[in-house]
């Protein structure tokens, strides 16, 4: 994308907008994970009864951040962009404007739950950043562009 150096970055409201939309793409896809992960753990013991089995509670947080991890970073290196961010015309990019590598997306990633450790701080972050970055884009290399409007299509506030 040769033009990206000149796209503004997308405003805290529209960012908020797309994380709403992929938390709710990506719960159902943590929960499927479990439950069959739970499955195979019951199968694997033999656990042919009825009795009440419960996965450890680090397997599971270990299952959901992997969860997590593989869907942004599947997303981001097929274009860029969740669904969400697609929706909000909101896209990722490296520091040379192209697709970010495995690496980038996975640091991303983890460098998102430092941003979000105190109290969300590194988020409100792009508040007071001249070019409106995360911490986790300072930190991994990224940094999230407003794509433009596709022809045709009527202004919006945001």
């Amino acid at each position: 994308m040769p033009d990206t150096p000149e796209l503004p970055p997308p405003s805290l409201l529209r960012r908020l907008a797309a994380m709403v939309y992929d938390t709710l793409l990506v719960i159902p896809f943590i929960g499927v994970t479990i439950a069959a992960a739970t499955a195979l753990e019951m199968w694997l013991q033999g656990a042919g009864s009825t009795e009440y089995h419960q996965m450890h509670p680090q397997l599971v947080q270990a299952l959901s951040l992997a969860c997590v991890t593989v869907f942004f970073t599947a997303f981001w290196r097929k274009g860029g962009q969740t669904l969400g961010m697609q929706a909000w015309r909101v896209k990722l990019v490296d520091s040379n404007g192209d697709i970010p590598g495995v690496g980038r997306c996975v640091l991303r990633c983890l460098a998102a739950l430092v941003s979000l450790a105190p109290a969300g701080l590194g988020y409100w972050w792009c508040l007071v950043d001249k070019r409106g970055r995360y911490w986790h884009d300072h930190l991994s290399g990224t940094h999230l562009l407003l794509l433009p409007k596709p022809p045709g299509k009527q202004a919006d506030a945001s």
